[in-house]
């Protein structure tokens, strides 16, 4: 990598000790630049993962759609090259025999084809490289530097929360960073950490050039506060254009890894390529988690409002 790592070790605030063999799992966030070659972006994110291992990783998280370029900014009908079926998959297998060699937990990023549907996918690797199954993002955005609704159907598997080797864990990919019912589905359903892998930079002077970074980091600490566990998000660096002369977009990285309380334990820069590493102390974290109350005390009875688009009541038939 380009810029010496990031570490972060402590427990989270507040969180009351316990015995020493209790479960602290390392994990490593991937930041890192993609271009327009397919085979040196899939061989970059292979030398992360090798370099991050070696440092103690136990779970890596690589940046969305790390193959190719952000290709979502434009709409261009050729892009749909870039999409293939989970079997037979360029590079899944690929990965899969990666994690486990290396005894790591690899969520994988990819742009899936299903006969004539097309998905923004993850593959959950777990540390003995079996699939334990896919992902497809929910929330599609559309706007100015951001056409996903373009390329990619609505998922239809639902939010999921994988038992792995470093323990439970809920990845939803980008824009599903945005969304607090994301981020509790995978809460309920016993996740321990929550990841978000990311391709977000600049806004485009078209829907206003706000630079977002800090809306972004917030909106997942809140996930972390409300659900008292650790969030990770891994984003991409550079400037890119998907198609020669198109506007070109700045990935502002800040990779970051929150801990129960919100707190930011650990943060990439806005530019470089790098790793990022913190020591999750998952067994104190259920502890404070339990403490506070928040799963205690909730009343899912009184939240029938959010299963409707204008907050009324259900229309049956």
């Amino acid at each position: 990598m380009a810029e010496r790592p990031v570490w972060a070790s402590e427990p989270p605030a507040g969180a009351p000790g316990g015995a020493a063999d209790e479960r602290v799992a390392r994990i490593a966030l991937v930041q890192m630049a993609c271009t327009d070659d397919r085979a040196a972006n899939v061989d970059a994110a292979e030398r992360h993962v090798r370099a991050a291992a070696a440092q103690g990783a136990r779970l890596v998280l690589l940046p969305e759609l790390f193959e190719y370029l952000y290709w979502p900014q434009v709409e261009a009908e050729h892009l749909f090259a870039l999409a293939h079926p989970v079997e037979g998959h360029p590079f899944l297998g690929r990965f899969r025999a990666l994690a486990a060699e290396l005894g790591v937990v690899l969520p994988v990023s990819f742009f899936e084809k299903a006969g004539q549907a097309h998905f923004n996918s993850l593959m959950m690797i777990d540390a003995d490289g079996s699939a334990l199954g896919v992902y497809r993002k929910s929330h599609i955005p559309d706007g100015p530097g951001y056409e996903e609704k373009y390329y990619f159907n609505p998922g239809d598997t639902g939010f999921r929360a994988w038992r792995t080797a470093v323990g439970t864990v809920g990845v939803g990919i980008c824009w599903d960073q945005w969304y607090p019912e994301c981020a509790r589905a995978m809460a309920l359903q016993g996740a321990e950490l929550l990841l978000y892998p990311t391709a977000i930079g600049s806004e485009p002077v078209a829907s206003g050039g706000l630079d977002t970074k800090d809306m972004w980091q917030r909106a997942m600490q809140g996930h972390a506060v409300a659900n008292a566990m650790y969030v990770a998000a891994t984003n991409r660096v550079g400037r890119e254009a998907a198609l020669a002369g198109d506007d070109v977009a700045q990935f502002y990285g800040s990779s970051f890894v929150a801990d129960p309380t919100g707190a930011l334990v650990a943060e990439a820069d806005r530019a470089s390529a790098t790793l990022v590493f913190a020591d999750l102390h998952l067994d104190a974290a259920r502890r404070f988690r339990a403490g506070f109350g928040f799963f205690r005390d909730r009343r899912p009875d009184l939240y029938g409002a959010l299963m409707t688009a204008d907050g009324g009541p259900r229309r049956e038939g």
